[in-house]
């Protein structure tokens, strides 16, 4: 991966409405790769959640035989929490505001996921 690459899958997440951020993060460790989030968002608080969160309910999918997941939406109050896994064992995580259009940051996050795959 180059930090080209990891520039693109950023951006193609953050150009949309209501994004307040984008991460790219490492599945095993929760590590950021690389990140472009608007200010007061934690970035390693946001990176060890969508880790701890992927390999949870990665886990539980097998489990109840349902494969592997591809996108997981965490909804709270002040906002959402998307994540999309790549092929590479990279997370590709966006923070968005409430009223963000989910389907929109899903098909970005998705071709992020093929930009760092």
């Amino acid at each position: 991966m180059t930090a080209v690459a990891f520039q693109r899958a950023l951006d193609l997440v953050t150009r949309v409405r209501g994004v307040r951020g984008a991460m790219l993060v490492a599945l095993g460790d929760g590590l950021v790769v690389a990140e472009h989030l608007m200010e007061g968002i934690k970035g390693p608080a946001v990176a060890a959640l969508a880790a701890s969160l992927a390999n949870r309910l990665g886990r539980a999918m097998e489990a109840a035989g349902l494969g592997t997941g591809v996108f997981w939406h965490l909804q709270a109050s002040e906002g959402a929490l998307l994540v999309v896994p790549a092929a590479s064992g990279i997370l590709v995580v966006a923070v968005t505001d409430p009223a963000v259009n989910v389907g929109l940051v899903r098909l970005e996050l998705l071709r992020a996921a093929q930009v760092v795959a």
